[in-house]
């Protein structure tokens, strides 16, 4: 099973021979239709695709892969990204971009994403059409199309921004499929949504919370290694009072028994909080009440304490 920190390697050199399918008959269609392209790259499995594809229809001269550097981007993000376009061959550029810049993004409502993705994606078209690029495309697929909370879709559309894996009719499992038949690396890569997600919304967005929480995933993520336990998805939630760590089961167990959690999450700036250890569950965020409407959840760890009932030395126990 792939962690996140196993992609830094480059995709195979042949990825560009290997047999068609129908998929990437598609696929190679529909970006040989769009013409030269820049692909706004993050360097997950959907963008790694379209860039690929890219590649492989157009030639790498005609590609131009972006990956917008802002403070929600993880530290150990780019890295591999730079990797993966250069085993590529292609151009890539990482603009610095300022999404704290808007009182939308910051406000951190429900419609966030709309107000990241309308600046940093009017960034990336700017820049690539200073490079001769007059069509971006992102990694938007078919499932993202139809799921009812994309508001960073419709920031896209109103750009005119284009989606080929969604225009191609692909899936996340059509998705992680090719990407295994053309032996790139980011096959099984898990899904690694920008860091402002992890901010209850409600919650002003600021710098200082975007590092911490990247702080203390990755001290998290050090915890494990160094106790031998394999992880895949970790999330360190920002909840206000509270910082919900959550992990896969075996994972947030192994969390619930270590010591030294306390000691990660405030060495990360994470000190006055109460801390809860919990199953990770993709999008949890948009299914709880905003800070400030409704009651808090009283979310119980895998094991079902919390974290300051299994480490004494934890932050303040809480009153309620």
């Amino acid at each position: 099973m792939n962690t996140i920190d196993d992609y830094d390697t480059q995709p195979p050199r042949d990825f560009g021979r290997r047999k068609s399918t129908p998929a990437d008959v598609r696929l190679g269609e529909t970006i040989t239709a769009i013409g030269p392209l820049a692909v706004a790259f993050s360097g997950g499995v959907d963008s790694a695709l379209v860039l690929a594809a890219a590649v492989r229809s157009l030639g790498p001269s005609r590609v131009l892969a972006v990956t917008a550097v802002s403070e929600s981007l993880a530290a150990n993000e780019l890295a591999p990204a730079r990797a993966f376009a250069h085993g590529l061959g292609v151009v890539h550029l990482t603009p610095r971009t300022n999404e704290l810049a808007s009182p939308g993004y910051r406000a951190n409502g429900r419609d966030r994403c709309y107000f990241c993705k309308a600046h940093s994606l009017e960034a990336i078209a700017e820049l690539a059409a200073a490079h001769g690029y007059t069509q971006v495309a992102t990694g938007t697929n078919a499932d993202d199309a139809v799921d009812p909370f994309r508001p960073g879709i419709r920031a896209a559309e109103e750009l005119g921004i284009r989606a080929p894996l969604r225009d191609s009719g692909l899936t996340k499992a059509d998705v992680r499929l090719l990407s295994r038949q053309w032996g790139l690396p980011t096959w099984d890569k898990p899904a690694q949504p920008c860091l402002a997600s992890r901010i209850q919304y409600g919650l002003e967005v600021t710098g200082f919370r975007l590092s911490r929480i990247d702080r203390a995933e990755s001290a998290i993520r050090a915890l494990l290694d160094e106790d031998g336990a394999e992880v895949r998805d970790l999330r360190v939630r920002d909840l206000g009072r509270t910082v919900r760590v959550e992990a896969d089961e075996s994972a947030a167990n192994r969390l619930a028994t270590l010591g030294g959690v306390h000691d990660a999450l405030v060495g990360a700036g994470f000190d006055q909080h109460d801390v809860v250890l919990d199953v990770f569950r993709s999008g949890r965020l948009n299914s709880e009440s905003p800070v400030g409407r409704g009651p808090a959840r009283d979310v119980r760890s895998a094991a079902g304490r919390r974290a300051d009932d299994v480490d004494h030395r934890g932050p303040r126990r809480s009153s309620r």
